[in-house]
């Protein structure tokens, strides 16, 4: 927690390290200006059940912020704020009309680069700790012309600048394991953005779930951060009144339409010269959020409601259009931003800087990796998940104890509960990969961290030691106590089937996941196809009708199957098929169906199957998040 002389020392201070240094040269400051924004979005079905109607959620907004100002974004729930933030941060797209400059100049990648956007929902990786959040951070966003060493010191001085060094080695935590604060949950938001030191910084509900004290220190952070030259805008619902005199202009909206802009001490003498009051001394805020519900002195109808909100937002365009515009242009010729504009030929170097990625393919490929292993390596090697395969271990071990060919069917049924077991282990773990990261991924790579190929390979990378570790425990445990042929060959043979089945349904996992993106619609999902991979595998139905076999040409648990049969026994070899009795192995009703020869048919198409689902998912994570390689 931030407090005393010393922390607010500590939180103003500006380190001489060369890494800062270097950072604080990039930093150029912004002013944003904003007029007539407006923004539309069609809903599937209005109201009666008619077809698809527009909706407009902005309704002509006008303003500007210059550094060293911190603008507030006020109004009650569906007012619009958290949409017009992130049409002023680049991250809405869509039918969106207006006019919204930086400098002077439209929204570019190297002011996407030099922008901290800090969400509402802060989303972290539980398992690693402040330090490693903020390490990794800095790694994947700092650009190429820090070393490794400078990247970690600058992320350590912005873990003392935040008042986070009592907890820096503390997990995030989430919802079901134990971490951090709130407060400090926040401020790791907070510093995740100002690492790169950005111009601009935008804030949605940065206070919300905090304590009045967290709220308290959270914005006096931010108004330090405005005060060193930032444009910093944020998103508020109901301040108390000691932040409310901290920000230094105010936008008031109320379904989607301005009521007010300018300065915040200005708020109240605005609203008495059209009429409005509080009958008692109360929060400015407090006043403003009940004239954005339309509520002012007593209790009123919804008919009273709307004709308030309506005079209020007739008066501000009659009154305050002329006015914000004269404000903002006063503010743009006075040398606010005259100073901050590049001349042609350092915008274009500058530009030029920016237009490529912080980091090469490779380094974000091992950042991300590393970090995977990181976060996953106490998920997947859990107490639980450890005991759960050791337990079933040995119950197949005992349960088939020491089987041998003259007891064939229950052998083959081993190897079936083999490629069942683990088609669908992987697939349910692979399952919600993607939907449970789907907020962070849209994060990161909303602020250009890394690319979405390499995240999705250090993705796939990561899971192997991590998938394969389990079922090879398992192979090894049952595979002997079972009585299978005790070679090397033939072990190692059956090993190779079982993990290239793991490989192969994790991938179909991941599509199902990043295709639906719903954890509910994804299971019904995965569910389905599951069941009809193991009905058409060859163990519980031998003679599937013609119009509906070819499902087992593309079913994992088919070809996982038929794979381990070719993996333990030769048509040609003899088995005791009753008393005094030979046959052929080959001859049995359900290996003579499946067949042992066509392995190299079944490893193709499993191959096939690998490239083939996680190219989907590939595709769809491009489809879902709207980003692009």
């Amino acid at each position: 927690m931030i407090n005393g002389d010393d922390q607010t020392k500590s939180g103003r201070h500006e380190s001489n390290s060369a890494a800062t240094d270097i950072i604080k040269k990039s930093n150029r400051p912004v002013a944003l200006k904003f007029q007539d924004v407006c923004y539309d979005i069609k809903l599937k079905n209005g109201a009666g059940g008619k077809g698809p109607v527009e909706k407009t959620i902005l309704k002509g907004i006008t303003g500007s912020v210059q550094p060293g100002e911190m603008l507030a974004l006020l109004g009650p729930s569906g007012s619009g704020k958290t949409t017009l933030l992130s049409a002023l941060g680049g991250r809405l797209g869509g039918r969106l009309s207006g006019n919204v400059t930086y400098n002077g100049k439209p929204f570019t990648n190297s002011m996407n680069r030099n922008t901290g956007f800090v969400t509402q929902d802060d989303k972290f990786h539980v398992h690693l700790t402040v330090t490693e959040t903020l390490v990794f951070t800095a790694l994947l966003r700092l650009p190429n012309t820090l070393s490794k060493e400078e990247k970690t010191k600058h992320a350590e001085e912005v873990i003392t600048q935040l008042g986070l060094t009592n907890c820096k080695n503390t997990i995030m935590g989430g919802p079901f394991l134990r971490g951090v604060s709130g407060g400090e949950r926040k401020r790791v938001s907070i510093g995740q953005e100002i690492l790169i030191n950005p111009s601009l910084l935008f804030l949605d509900e940065p206070t919300s779930g905090l304590d009045s004290t967290s709220a308290q220190q959270v914005v006096t952070l931010l108004w330090e951060l405005a005060k060193g030259g930032r444009t910093v805008l944020m998103s508020i619902h109901q301040p108390s009144s000691r932040l409310y005199y901290m920000f230094n202009k105010i936008l008031v909206l109320s379904e989607g339409n301005p009521l007010y802009f300018g300065k915040g001490e200005e708020t109240m003498d605005y609203f008495a010269g059209i009429g409005y009051s509080p009958s008692v001394t109360m929060n400015p805020a407090d006043f403003l959020l009940d004239l954005a519900n339309g509520v002012h002195m007593d209790e009123m109808d919804m008919d009273k409601r709307k004709e308030v909100k309506q005079q209020l937002i007739s008066a501000y365009k009659i009154n305050l259009d002329d006015k914000v515009e004269r404000d903002i242009s006063r503010e743009m010729e006075e040398g606010h931003s005259l100073s901050y504009k590049d001349d042609d030929h350092q915008t274009k170097d500058h530009e030029k800087d920016f237009s490529r990625w912080s980091t090469s393919w490779g380094q974000q490929f091992w950042l991300l990796l590393r970090r995977d292993l990181k976060q996953r390596k106490n998920e997947s090697f859990s107490f639980i998940k450890i005991t759960q395969i050791l337990v079933m271990s040995l119950l197949c071990g005992l349960l088939w104890w020491k089987s041998s060919t003259a007891d064939l069917q229950d052998q083959i049924g081993l190897l079936f509960f083999y490629s069942m077991m683990w088609g669908l282990i992987p697939l349910f773990q692979a399952l919600f990969t993607f939907p449970q990261e789907k907020l962070m991924l849209t994060k990161e790579r909303s602020s250009g961290m890394y690319r979405l190929s390499s995240y999705f390979m250090a993705r796939s990378a990561g899971d192997l030691p991590m998938e394969l570790a389990l079922p090879f425990g398992f192979i090894i445990i049952t595979y002997w106590m079972a009585g299978l042929k005790p070679t090397a060959f033939h072990f190692f043979k059956t090993l190779i089937v079982v993990l290239y089945t793991v490989l192969v349904s994790h991938g179909v996992g991941l599509a199902i996941g990043a295709v639906v993106m719903n954890f509910r619609s994804a299971t019904t999902l995965a569910a389905v196809i599951v069941n009809a991979f193991f009905l058409v595998g060859g163990y519980y139905v031998r003679n599937v009708p013609s119009f509906i076999a070819w499902l087992k040409y593309v079913s994992v648990t088919y070809h996982s199957y038929k794979l381990l049969l070719s993996s333990q026994y030769k048509s040609e070899e003899m088995y005791a098929c009753g008393p005094n009795i030979t046959c052929r192995i080959g001859s049995d009703p359900t290996i003579e169906k499946i067949g042992l020869g066509g392995e190299v048919i079944s490893y193709l198409s499993l191959t096939a199957m690998l490239v083939v689902f996680r190219t989907i998912a590939y595709l769809a994570l491009i489809r879902v998040g709207k980003v692009s390689r």
